[in-house]
C-alpha cells in the first residue's frame, strides 16, 4: 500500500489544514509505509515541500512525484518540452529535499509528446545525470501507456478499482511484457467503494465529485455496488477493505495508491485491509466478472 497525497493537498476535495496534512505523513511512515505519491501540481508545489520535511532524515521510503503541468500561465496548460522538464524536475527536487528523485512521472500527457524524442531523451539524460532514477507516466489513456512502454517507461500510474478496471485490463498483457512497475490510483472511486454513500449524496463547493458525476450516474453507481457485497464477508469486513484487496491481489500491481484525509482514516483502511498475502478469496476473484457484468460495469 501506498500513500497518494492530491486529496491531502486539498486540491480534489475541499481544503485539509497543514497540521493534517503533517500527521497524516508522520502517522503514515510510522505505520511503516514505504512510498509516497505526490506531484508538483498538488497544492502548487506545497505537498511536495511537506513531502521533504516529513523525509528529511529517511532515506529508506521511494519519493513519486509527478510534473508537467505549468501553473505559470491561467488556465494552467500542459508542458513537456525539455527546458521546462529540466526546470521542474530542479524545483520538485529543491522542495523534496531529494538529490535524486526515485520515481518521475509524466503527468497525464498526450501521445502527441511522443511523436518525437526529445521529453524521451531528456528523461533519459536526467537519469544519466542521478537527477532522477526511473522514469514514467501517469496517465488515463490505453494508447499513451502502449507507447510510452514501447519508449522505455519503467512505471505506470492508472486508476485500477472494482469499478474502473477496463483501461487496466486492456494494458495488463503490455505491462507483463515491459515488466513496468504499476502503480494503481482511485482504488476507493474517489470515495464511493467505500460503500456508505446514498445515491442522493451531494459534494460541496470545491469537491471534483460535485462534477464529476451527474446525479443519474451518481445514481446508477451506487445501485452497482449492490453487486459487490457479496465480497463482504470472513475477514473481510468492508466494502472499502474489499476494493483495496481487489487491487492488491493483482500480482501485476507494485502498490495501491491510497488517499486517506486524515490519520484516522488512513488507520481504519489499514487495519481492514490486513496485512495479506490472501487479498481475495479465488472464489470471490472468479464471481467477480459475472457480477459486474451483470450490474452493466465494462470489464
Amino acid at each position: 500500500m501506498a500513500l497518494g497525497t492530491w486529496g491531502l493537498s486539498g486540491d480534489g476535495y475541499g481544503p485539509v489544514e497543514p497540521p493534517i496534512q503533517e500527521r497524516v505523513l508522520r502517522r503514515a511512515l510510522e505505520m511503516g509505509f514505504t512510498l509516497i505519491d505526490t506531484a508538483d501540481a498538488y497544492g502548487a508545489g506545497s505537498m511536495e515541500r511537506l513531502v521533504g520535511i516529513a523525509l528529511a532524515d529517511r532515506d529508506d521510503v521511494v519519493v513519486v512525484t509527478k510534473g508537467g503541468t505549468d501553473r505559470t500561465t491561467s488556465p494552467p496548460r500542459k508542458r513537456f518540452d525539455a527546458p521546462y522538464l529540466r526546470d521542474a524536475v530542479e524545483r520538485s527536487r529543491r522542495r523534496l529535499g531529494r538529490s535524486c528523485i526515485d520515481v518521475y512521472l509524466l503527468h497525464n500527457p498526450s501521445d502527441a509528446v511522443f511523436n518525437d524524442r526529445q521529453t524521451v531523451d531528456t528523461l533519459l539524460e536526467l537519469k544519466k545525470e542521478g537527477k532522477i532514477a526511473h522514469w514514467g507516466v501517469s496517465t488515463g489513456d490505453v494508447g499513451v501507456v502502449r507507447i510510452a512502454l514501447r519508449y522505455g517507461a519503467e512505471v505506470i500510474e492508472i486508476a485500477y478499482n472494482l469499478l474502473h478496471a477496463a483501461n487496466f485490463h486492456r494494458v495488463a498483457g503490455d505491462l507483463m511484457v515491459a515488466g513496468a512497475g504499476v502503480l494503481a490510483r482511485s482504488t476507493l472511486a474517489h470515495g464511493l467503494l467505500a460503500g456508505h454513500w446514498s445515491a442522493h449524496r451531494e459534494f460541496a463547493e470545491g469537491d471534483h465529485r460535485a462534477d464529476r458525476w451527474t446525479k443519474p450516474e451518481l445514481e446508477r453507481r451506487v445501485e452497482q455496488l449492490a453487486a459487490l457485497r457479496f465480497l463482504v464477508h470472513g475477514d473481510v469486513m468492508t466494502l472499502r477493505a474489499a476494493a483495496v484487496r481487489f487491487v492488491l491481489a493483482n500480482s501485476l500491481v507494485s502498490g495501491a495508491v491510497l488517499g486517506p484525509r486524515s490519520a484516522e482514516q488512513l488507520e481504519e483502511l489499514v487495519r481492514e485491509v490486513g496485512s495479506g498475502p490472501l487479498y481475495m478469496r479465488d472464489a470471490d476473484l472468479a464471481r467477480l466478472p459475472q457480477a459486474l457484468e451483470a450490474a452493466g460495469v465494462e470489464i
